[in-house]
């Protein structure tokens, strides 16, 4: 689970008067009511949602994109566009670091990972592995000074052999401003981690964050779908879905012929494409399902093999009569939407999905809906959602509590600002969407006149 995220240099935000990284916590604050929407761990309590409020170009996205640089950092090294992506408020900072943390809960344990980098010049200048102890003691995993040419490892991993082996490859990249130990340390190194368990946590840090940190933009799809092509999930799928009165009372699996797919393409792009699929095939015949999915804005298709041969199905949806079948480019942007989402309501896993724009094509009933469905489900899981949203009928006491609630405003050079709704001394009866919507706690648009009165 996240617990905490530390961002300072990049895009709007720089850092606070004190110099310190903007701040961003999933840590429980002093409220004491809707004790089910807190993962206790005995050490600490980790809230299962949170939202985000600003207006726009407030900086909110800006937030999910430093969340979503550091894990792309992580998995491929920096990405496309990266030099230009420090904070410009202040023209000193092109030639100063960019400061990158996230704390994490992982099997009963606390973890702070970390990388300070000079994005102008691709430059990374430290990096750090710690695990976090209950009383407040820090256990050095790795740290890296690569300016300095300096690395070292914690008590945990000086056994002998193991020792000499992560010297090696911390020596191959003791002053290579290019590169992560993380990301090296789990390059081909599976043998590694069979020989030493010791070393595992180098190889859980790094999976955490590409299987359990689900991080979707507005333009991304949520889902695939693939839990709509396990016919154990039908009977629970409709009855979540029926819950969201989108009119969808039934789906089944349609079969439609390859050419739906393929007609379009030119002919030795077709048999390259099925070349590859029939090889995806073969590789993944141990798992439990056995196809390809394929899926679009507004289309959704299943590749699968029959013997010698691929079948392609998609999916249609009944609207009372079951006589009559839709396919998904025949629902609305808002039932799209919704069945994106359900992938987060049914998900089993102990993930954290972050979601830009929540509201996007929804109804504030339908948006209100998901968030209370969600944390009902939430009580029985140990999973998290954090969401940007303008909309704030979710600013309901009766359904979170007041740390679950946190803003981005954006001051008049430029720079963005995070705080939660617990650092005001806000009454528990306080109409707290009424006064966000006043502009009590920033965050909302402030508007001038768009074409300005002439005086007579």
């Amino acid at each position: 689970m996240l617990i905490r995220f530390n961002v300072k240099n990049f895009l709007s935000f720089d850092s606070r008067e004190n110099g310190k990284s903007e701040e961003f916590s999933m840590l429980a604050g002093k409220v004491r009511n809707k004790k089910e929407h807190v993962y206790d761990t005995g050490d600490a309590k980790i809230l299962k949602f949170s939202a985000i409020y600003g207006a726009n170009a407030s900086g909110k996205s800006n937030l999910v994109k430093a969340l979503s640089f550091m894990r792309r950092t992580i998995l491929k090294g920096l990405p496309k566009g990266h030099t230009d992506a420090y904070c410009k408020v202040n023209k000193e900072n092109k030639k100063k670091e960019s400061y990158f943390e996230m704390e994490i809960l992982l099997d009963g344990k606390y973890y702070a990972y970390g990388f300070e980098v000079v994005l102008s010049q691709s430059k990374f200048i430290s990096e750090w592995l710690i695990e976090l102890t209950p009383d407040s003691r820090e256990k050095t995993i790795f740290l890296r000074d690569i300016i300095n040419g300096q690395f070292e490892f914690g008590k945990e991993l000086k056994e002998k052999t193991l020792i000499d082996k992560l010297n090696v490859y911390a020596e191959d990249v003791r002053d290579d401003t290019s590169v992560l130990l993380l990301q090296i340390m789990n390059q081909n190194k599976k043998n590694l981690y069979q020989e030493y368990k010791k070393a595992a946590i180098l190889k859980k840090v790094y999976l955490w964050v590409m299987q359990s940190l689900d991080i979707n933009d507005p333009n991304r799809l949520i889902s695939d779908y693939s839990y709509m092509a396990r016919t154990e999930n039908i009977e629970k799928i409709c009855k979540i879905i029926a819950a969201f009165g989108t009119g969808i009372t039934n789906f089944k699996m349609v079969e439609v012929p390859i050419e739906k797919i393929l007609g379009e393409l030119p002919k030795p792009i077709q048999e390259k494409l099925i070349a590859d699929i029939e090889k995806k095939m073969i590789e993944t015949e141990r798992d439990s399902y056995k196809g390809i999915i394929m899926r679009s804005d507004k289309e959704f298709f299943i590749l699968e093999f029959d013997e010698e041969k691929i079948i392609c199905k998609t999916i249609q949806f009944s609207h009372g009569n079951q006589d009559i079948l839709f396919n998904l480019s025949e629902e609305s942007d808002g039932t799209v939407r919704i069945l994106d989402l359900l992938e987060i309501l049914l998900s089993e896993e102990n993930k954290t999905y972050v979601v830009d724009e929540l509201d996007r094509c929804l109804h504030p009933s339908l948006t209100y809906k998901f968030v209370e469905l969600f944390l009902k489900l939430a009580e029985k899981k140990n999973i998290q959602l954090i969401v940007t949203t303008h909309e704030s009928r979710l600013m309901d006491f009766d359904l979170l509590r007041r740390d679950e609630i946190w803003f981005v405003n954006k001051r008049k050079n430029g720079e963005s600002d995070i705080y939660s709704l617990e650092e005001y001394n806000t009454r528990f009866d306080q109409k707290i969407d009424k006064a966000y919507l006043e502009g009590r706690y920033g965050g909302v648009p402030i508007f001038s006149t768009v074409f300005p009165i002439e005086e007579e």
